[in-house]
This record gives C-alpha cells, structure tokens and sequence, in this order.
C-alpha cells in the first residue's frame, strides 16, 4: 500500500525576449539582465520508485546518463537534502532541442526536484526548489516557476511578470551546438554598442503591449555567436523575410526565434524553412 504508480510531468524549455549582459562579477560568473519566457515545446519525465541509486533513462542517444546529466544532479541533491533512502528511476523523452539556448537541461532538473518531491510525497514548496536549484544552475530556479519573468544576478533573481501577449513563435536550431561557456569567454563589453532597453520591454509587458516587446528585442550575446556561427543570423533574416515580425536567437545560441501573428503563416515559414534545410530542429508554437 501507498506505493506510487508511474507518472509524468512536462518541462517547458524557454526563449530570452531580451538578453543583456552588465559585466563580469567576482565569481567569474556574469551579471545579466534577461526577461524569459516559457514555450510550449517540452520535455517529459517519468518517475518511478526503485530499491536503490539513481537511474536515468533517455531517447536521446547523445545525452549522458551519469553523473554530469543535470537531472542525476538534482536526483542526488533531492535524496541528500531530504535523506531520501528509496532509489528513482527517471525516463527522459527529450523534445526541446540539446545545447540550443533553451535551457533543455535546466527545465529537466527543475521537472525532476518537482517530481521526485511529488514521489516522496515531501510537499515541498517552490521557493525552497527555487533556493536549492540554483546549486545545479543558474536557470533551474526560473524553470521552477516558468511563465515570464525579469532574471538578473546570475539568472538566479527573479521577478515574475504578466504574462506576454499572445502571439505565434516559431522556433529553429541549426545543425550546430554551441557553448555558452565559449559564447561568454569570447563576450567582449567593449564592443557591445546598444545594450538592449529591458526596463523599456518590462513596462511593455506590464501593459500587453506586443509591439513595445518586439521593438526590444535584442540578445547582446549574438555579437559573438553570429559572427562565429553566420547561419544564426541568415535564419534570423530568412525568419523575417517569411512574414516574422521580428526575430532573435534564444540565450548564447544557437536556436532563433521569430514572433508572428498568425498561426498560418508561421506554419508556412515552418514549412520553407524546413525545405531550405536551414535548421535541423523546427516548430511553432506559442508563449506559455
């Protein structure tokens, strides 16, 4: 009796509306200025009790499963904080595209704190996941509460927002993986020209006005990514000559995104997009 059956939770991956980085800190971390927002692309997790350990399981060929997979990471923190003696067993069907700036892994460890809590029946809240998240990383905390949401600090401060007006999002990653470690290491402060107006962007939110996010749309860290990586910035364009209303690539890349407001018409440059062969990984959806 009292023995859990399988279940599922969702982990919805996310976009940065806007990204601006204010320098580099003591800790060697960076300071950064984002607004976030959850898609509705997921990944979905099923959890189970065991005799012992912790066992990760995946479709995802190119995923680790051991030690340094961030849902083993938040499995191990789970049973140490709160002296879970019971093994997990913990299924990965991985939708949301792998090193894209989505933050794939990050929503996995914050679907994976929330599930093993539900398992154990431990009722813990979401602020304490929150707080003991950001030891896995710096955008697990955002992927406990989702929704959109000023991050500044690390990513790890966090002010939740009114949810972004509803629009259609179209969503692309080449066939490329990129490094946000490479993309930060080679972040030069001196050469960014224009940091992107986040306050301007967070005023507009609060008012649902669309027109007053797209016009502030910008990711600092594409001065280093696109000229590395140039189909990043031909999708982006292609994104708009396809009907986007305006388009950007997602946290250090290499994922874009374009905004439109019509379904068909993101379906159709879906459609192109994908017949150009430009981005291996592509879907449309919507804010979340």
């Amino acid at each position: 009796m009292g023995i859990k059956m399988k279940f599922q939770i969702k982990a919805y991956g996310k976009i940065n509306l806007g990204l601006d980085v204010l320098g580099k800190l003591p800790s060697g971390y960076h300071e950064v200025r984002m607004v976030m927002q959850t898609v509705g692309i997921y990944d979905e997790l099923t959890f189970e009790k065991t005799e012992g350990g912790i066992e990760i399981i995946t479709d995802a060929a190119e995923l680790s499963t051991g030690e340094d997979n961030l849902i083993y990471k938040a499995a191990r923190l789970m049973k140490e904080k709160y002296h879970i003696r019971e093994g997990i067993r913990i299924h990965l069907q991985k939708n949301i595209p792998i090193a894209a700036g989505m933050a794939g892994g990050s929503t996995d460890a914050a679907a994976a704190m929330k599930g093993i809590s539900r398992l154990f029946d431990l009722d813990i809240g979401l602020l304490e996941l929150m707080e003991a998240g950001v030891e896995i990383g710096a955008d697990v905390p955002y992927c406990v509460i989702g929704g959109t949401a000023l991050a500044e600090g690390i990513g790890e401060k966090l002010t939740p927002l009114e949810l972004a007006p509803e629009c259609y999002v179209l969503v692309a990653k080449p066939d490329i993986n990129v490094s946000t470690k490479y993309v930060y290491e080679h972040l030069d402060m001196g050469k960014i020209e224009k940091h992107p107006d986040i306050d301007g962007m967070v005023e507009a939110i609060g008012i649902g006005s669309l027109q007053g996010i797209l016009d502030r749309m910008e990711n600092v860290l594409e001065t280093v990514t696109i000229p590395a990586y140039p189909v990043i910035g031909e999708l982006k364009q292609r994104m708009k000559e396809l009907g986007a209303v305006n388009s950007l690539m997602s946290g250090s890349g290499p994922t874009v995104f374009g905004i439109f407001l019509e379904r068909h018409t993101a379906q159709a440059a879906l459609d192109r997009l994908a017949q150009e062969r430009l981005a291996k990984q592509i879907f449309v959806t919507t804010f979340c």
